[in-house]
Protein backbone atom coordinates (compact mmCIF):
# COMPACT_ATOMS: atom_id res chain seq x y z
CA UNK A 1 0.00 0.00 0.00
CA UNK A 2 1.13 3.53 -0.71
CA UNK A 3 1.90 5.97 2.08
CA UNK A 4 0.25 8.91 0.34
CA UNK A 5 -2.13 10.94 2.49
CA UNK A 6 -4.87 11.53 -0.05
CA UNK A 7 -7.11 13.65 2.15
CA UNK A 8 -5.14 16.65 0.86
CA UNK A 9 -4.29 16.11 -2.80
CA UNK A 10 -2.94 19.61 -3.34
CA UNK A 11 0.17 18.95 -1.25
CA UNK A 12 1.40 16.56 -3.96
CA UNK A 13 1.33 19.22 -6.68
CA UNK A 14 4.45 20.28 -8.56
CA UNK A 15 5.39 23.25 -10.72
CA UNK A 16 7.39 22.32 -13.82
CA UNK A 17 8.55 24.35 -16.79
CA UNK A 18 8.12 23.75 -20.50
CA UNK A 19 11.03 23.99 -22.89
CA UNK A 20 10.12 27.64 -23.43
CA UNK A 21 9.81 28.42 -19.72
CA UNK A 22 6.03 28.37 -19.41
CA UNK A 23 4.70 27.39 -15.99
CA UNK A 24 3.22 23.90 -15.89
CA UNK A 25 1.19 22.86 -12.84
CA UNK A 26 1.11 19.11 -12.24
CA UNK A 27 -1.45 17.83 -9.75
CA UNK A 28 -3.72 14.91 -8.98
CA UNK A 29 -7.00 15.01 -10.85
CA UNK A 30 -10.03 16.14 -8.80
CA UNK A 31 -13.81 15.61 -9.20
CA UNK A 32 -14.13 19.19 -10.42
CA UNK A 33 -12.04 18.20 -13.45
CA UNK A 34 -14.66 15.79 -14.82
CA UNK A 35 -15.95 17.97 -17.66
CA UNK A 36 -12.55 19.49 -18.46
CA UNK A 37 -10.89 16.07 -18.58
CA UNK A 38 -13.54 14.74 -20.95
CA UNK A 39 -13.18 17.86 -23.09
CA UNK A 40 -9.41 17.32 -23.15
CA UNK A 41 -9.72 13.82 -24.58
CA UNK A 42 -12.39 14.87 -27.07
CA UNK A 43 -10.10 17.62 -28.36
CA UNK A 44 -7.16 15.28 -29.00
CA UNK A 45 -6.61 14.32 -32.60
CA UNK A 46 -7.82 10.88 -33.70
CA UNK A 47 -4.20 9.74 -33.94
CA UNK A 48 -3.32 10.99 -30.45
CA UNK A 49 -6.31 9.19 -28.90
CA UNK A 50 -5.43 6.01 -30.79
CA UNK A 51 -1.81 6.21 -29.61
CA UNK A 52 -2.97 6.75 -26.01
CA UNK A 53 -5.54 3.96 -25.81
CA UNK A 54 -4.38 1.62 -28.60
CA UNK A 55 -7.82 1.85 -30.15
CA UNK A 56 -10.36 4.18 -31.73
CA UNK A 57 -12.41 6.12 -29.18
CA UNK A 58 -13.88 9.61 -29.38
CA UNK A 59 -14.09 10.21 -25.62
CA UNK A 60 -13.58 8.41 -22.33
CA UNK A 61 -16.31 5.80 -21.78
CA UNK A 62 -18.22 6.37 -18.54
CA UNK A 63 -16.47 3.54 -16.70
CA UNK A 64 -13.00 4.64 -17.77
CA UNK A 65 -13.75 8.27 -16.89
CA UNK A 66 -14.74 7.08 -13.42
CA UNK A 67 -11.46 5.16 -13.12
CA UNK A 68 -9.45 8.22 -14.16
CA UNK A 69 -11.09 10.27 -11.40
CA UNK A 70 -10.40 7.71 -8.64
CA UNK A 71 -7.02 8.74 -7.20
CA UNK A 72 -5.36 6.00 -5.16
CA UNK A 73 -7.95 3.29 -5.87
CA UNK A 74 -6.07 -0.01 -6.32
CA UNK A 75 -2.80 1.99 -6.28
CA UNK A 76 -3.76 3.81 -9.49
CA UNK A 77 -3.34 7.55 -9.90
CA UNK A 78 -4.13 10.22 -12.47
CA UNK A 79 -2.31 13.52 -12.77
CA UNK A 80 -3.09 16.45 -15.02
CA UNK A 81 -0.72 19.15 -16.26
CA UNK A 82 -2.43 22.51 -16.51
CA UNK A 83 -1.54 25.96 -17.80
CA UNK A 84 -3.32 29.28 -17.74
CA UNK A 85 -4.69 29.81 -21.24
CA UNK A 86 -6.73 32.97 -21.91
CA UNK A 87 -7.26 33.35 -18.17
CA UNK A 88 -8.52 29.78 -17.58
CA UNK A 89 -6.79 26.78 -16.04
CA UNK A 90 -6.56 24.40 -18.98
CA UNK A 91 -5.49 20.74 -19.06
CA UNK A 92 -2.68 20.40 -21.61
CA UNK A 93 -1.49 16.88 -20.69
CA UNK A 94 -2.36 13.94 -18.49
CA UNK A 95 -0.75 10.80 -17.16
CA UNK A 96 -2.08 7.75 -15.41
CA UNK A 97 0.13 5.40 -13.43
CA UNK A 98 -0.21 2.28 -11.35
CA UNK A 99 2.06 0.85 -8.67
CA UNK A 100 2.71 -2.90 -8.76
CA UNK A 101 4.06 -3.30 -5.25
CA UNK A 102 4.83 -7.00 -5.60
CA UNK A 103 7.42 -6.26 -8.29
CA UNK A 104 8.35 -2.73 -7.14
CA UNK A 105 7.44 -1.38 -10.57
CA UNK A 106 5.34 1.52 -11.78
CA UNK A 107 3.44 1.39 -15.07
CA UNK A 108 2.36 4.60 -16.80
CA UNK A 109 0.77 6.10 -19.88
CA UNK A 110 0.44 9.73 -20.90
CA UNK A 111 -0.75 12.12 -23.56
CA UNK A 112 -0.19 15.76 -24.50
CA UNK A 113 -2.66 18.09 -26.21
CA UNK A 114 -1.75 18.25 -29.91
CA UNK A 115 -1.49 22.05 -29.74
CA UNK A 116 1.15 21.80 -27.01
CA UNK A 117 3.27 19.00 -28.39
CA UNK A 118 6.88 20.00 -29.03
CA UNK A 119 7.09 22.14 -25.88
CA UNK A 120 8.91 19.54 -23.80
CA UNK A 121 5.84 18.77 -21.69
CA UNK A 122 6.03 15.00 -22.11
CA UNK A 123 9.72 15.00 -21.17
CA UNK A 124 9.01 17.03 -18.03
CA UNK A 125 6.11 14.75 -17.10
CA UNK A 126 8.19 11.60 -17.47
CA UNK A 127 10.87 12.99 -15.14
CA UNK A 128 8.17 13.91 -12.65
CA UNK A 129 6.71 10.41 -12.89
CA UNK A 130 10.09 8.90 -12.06
CA UNK A 131 10.10 10.93 -8.86
CA UNK A 132 6.52 9.97 -8.01
CA UNK A 133 7.42 6.33 -8.64
CA UNK A 134 10.38 6.54 -6.27
CA UNK A 135 8.15 8.10 -3.61
CA UNK A 136 5.88 5.05 -3.83
CA UNK A 137 8.83 2.70 -3.42
CA UNK A 138 9.12 1.60 -7.05
CA UNK A 139 12.53 0.57 -8.35
CA UNK A 140 11.58 0.35 -12.04
CA UNK A 141 9.24 2.31 -14.28
CA UNK A 142 7.80 1.22 -17.61
CA UNK A 143 5.27 2.01 -20.29
CA UNK A 144 3.86 0.47 -23.46
CA UNK A 145 3.37 2.15 -26.81
CA UNK A 146 2.53 1.23 -30.36
CA UNK A 147 5.57 0.33 -32.43
CA UNK A 148 4.30 2.84 -35.00
CA UNK A 149 4.23 5.68 -32.44
CA UNK A 150 7.58 7.15 -33.45
CA UNK A 151 7.15 10.23 -31.26
CA UNK A 152 6.77 8.22 -28.04
CA UNK A 153 9.50 5.76 -29.02
CA UNK A 154 11.90 8.65 -29.64
CA UNK A 155 10.92 10.38 -26.39
CA UNK A 156 11.45 7.23 -24.34
CA UNK A 157 14.82 6.60 -25.95
CA UNK A 158 15.99 10.18 -25.25
CA UNK A 159 14.75 9.82 -21.65
CA UNK A 160 17.04 6.82 -21.06
CA UNK A 161 14.55 3.97 -21.38
CA UNK A 162 15.48 0.64 -22.92
CA UNK A 163 13.14 -1.39 -25.13
CA UNK A 164 11.89 -4.96 -24.92
CA UNK A 165 9.23 -6.89 -26.78
CA UNK A 166 5.75 -6.60 -25.30
CA UNK A 167 4.80 -9.91 -23.65
CA UNK A 168 1.25 -10.02 -25.05
CA UNK A 169 0.89 -7.89 -28.19
CA UNK A 170 3.27 -7.74 -31.15
CA UNK A 171 1.90 -4.31 -32.14
CA UNK A 172 3.26 -2.84 -28.91
CA UNK A 173 6.73 -2.27 -27.56
CA UNK A 174 7.61 -1.89 -23.88
CA UNK A 175 10.09 0.71 -22.65
CA UNK A 176 11.52 0.43 -19.15
CA UNK A 177 14.02 2.09 -16.87
CA UNK A 178 15.62 1.53 -13.50
CA UNK A 179 15.00 4.40 -11.11
CA UNK A 180 18.29 5.87 -9.94
CA UNK A 181 17.26 9.13 -8.32
CA UNK A 182 19.47 10.37 -5.50
CA UNK A 183 17.43 10.79 -2.29
CA UNK A 184 19.05 14.10 -1.47
CA UNK A 185 17.70 15.63 -4.66
CA UNK A 186 14.02 15.18 -3.70
CA UNK A 187 12.85 16.89 -6.93
CA UNK A 188 9.09 16.57 -6.41
CA UNK A 189 6.53 17.08 -3.67
CA UNK A 190 5.57 13.39 -3.51
CA UNK A 191 9.09 12.31 -2.68
CA UNK A 192 9.68 15.17 -0.26
CA UNK A 193 6.51 14.35 1.67
CA UNK A 194 7.29 10.63 1.64
CA UNK A 195 10.75 11.37 3.02
CA UNK A 196 9.31 13.53 5.80
CA UNK A 197 6.77 10.82 6.62
CA UNK A 198 9.48 8.15 6.85
CA UNK A 199 11.57 10.43 9.01
CA UNK A 200 8.63 11.07 11.38
CA UNK A 201 7.92 7.33 11.62
CA UNK A 202 11.51 6.27 12.24
CA UNK A 203 12.49 5.16 15.78
CA UNK A 204 15.19 7.84 16.00
CA UNK A 205 12.64 10.57 15.38
CA UNK A 206 10.92 9.82 18.69
CA UNK A 207 14.09 9.20 20.67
Amino acid sequence: MSTLRLEDLKQYSDVLRTRHGERLNVRFVEPRDTDELQHYFRSLSTRSRYNRFFGAISELPKGLLHDFLEVGERERFTIVATMMVDGFETIVAEARYALHAETATLEFGLSVDDRWQGHGIATALMKNLECRAAALGAEHIYGDTLRANETMVSLARKSGFTFVNHPDDWKLVRFEKEINLAPQDIPCASWRLAALSRQADSPSASA
